[in-house]
């Protein structure tokens, strides 16, 4: 999504060890995060230029909702029904759900703390099947940083859904002096993986791809990585390290099954996604595949799930 005119208003929330920025008027999206180390705020998830704070694929990290990842041809398959949703990504697939093409609304807003809501039902054109409203709330508690996720079903009949975030990640810290630390290195608590071509699965999660397994800390690496993990063994999904300067752990609740490693090549970014569902799950969920992790939301029941960013200086 764009805007027109003037630029998106950025609100704040902050305390000693963190400060953040919210786009609420780009899909609710998040324009930056920064931890205080040694004395001054650094960029730890990727920054939003100025010239981009109306587009949310572009932003620092936007919300997934009410799925994560692709549907394939856009054919969402469920209860015998097909639906054909907007195809909105240049490999013919339905991505990223429908929540971050539309403004939200603050709801909330406390110095630590602020939440956004999306009401399907006050907008034209929402790509899904169903009417459904969803809170995300952004609270900051010492280094704990939460993303909390919420959706409820405002339509007349039970519909299948997932929830997520995509936060990008700096790979390189950098303060008013230089480099902080070392380049990022990342752990990954999940022992399953898919098999994917062109991002989607046609089976179950089986083993991790060598090129995506970080079941070790290591290095990011210069391989591309775009892969969807699952089979948690931690309730700490994932660890990012900066050597000598910061120490990440991504913790989630197990609701969210899965993990997203997005590395691309020759980028000062990477994207790691605590998310519910797998690529593609309406249709392998079609098939018979269980272990998707999407879950089913009643008429006017509410599912929530959250995840948390722990921040532990080094410096």
């Amino acid at each position: 999504m764009r805007h027109n005119g003037r630029m998106p208003e950025i609100v704040t929330i902050e305390n000693d060890h963190w400060r953040v920025g919210l786009v609420p008027a780009t899909g609710g999206s998040v324009a930056f995060g920064q931890v205080r180390i040694g004395g001054e705020w650094v960029d730890v998830l990727r920054p939003t230029p100025q010239e981009d704070l109306g587009v949310a694929a572009n932003t620092a990290s936007y919300p997934l909702v009410p799925w994560s990842n692709r549907i394939r041809d856009g054919k969402l398959v469920w209860a015998g029904r097909t639906f054909q949703l907007r195809i909105n990504f240049p490999d013919g697939t339905a991505i990223h759900g429908t929540g971050m093409e539309y403004p939200w609304t603050i709801v909330e807003h406390e110095p630590h703390r602020i939440v956004l809501e999306f009401v399907s039902k006050d907008v034209y054109g929402v790509n899904w099947p169903w009417t459904f409203s969803t809170r995300y709330t952004y609270e900051l508690d010492g280094e704990r940083f939460v993303w909390g996720m919420e959706i409820t079903n405002t339509s007349h009949e039970t519909f299948p859904a997932g929830l997520g975030h995509h936060p990008y990640f700096q790979r390189q810290l950098v303060g008013s002096a230089g480099d902080l630390g070392e380049r990022a290195q990342l752990q990954i608590n999940c022992e399953k993986g898919y098999d994917l071509v062109d991002c989607l699965p046609s089976e179950g999660a089986g083993e991790i791809p060598a090129h995506a397994d970080f079941r070790q800390m290591r290095p990011l690496g210069e391989v591309f990585v775009d892969d969807c993990l699952t089979g948690r063994t931690s309730p700490v999904a994932a660890t990012v390290r900066w050597p000598g300067a910061l120490t990440l752990d991504l913790e989630a609740e197990p609701l969210n099954e899965h993990v997203v490693i997005y590395i691309p090549q020759n980028q000062p970014f990477f994207a790691l996604e605590s998310i519910t569902n797998c690529n593609d799950a309406f249709n392998l969920e079609a098939k018979g595949i269980k272990g998707t992790g999407l879950f089913l939301v009643q008429p006017q029941e509410t599912r929530s799930t959250s995840f948390t960013l722990v921040a532990k200086t080094e410096a």
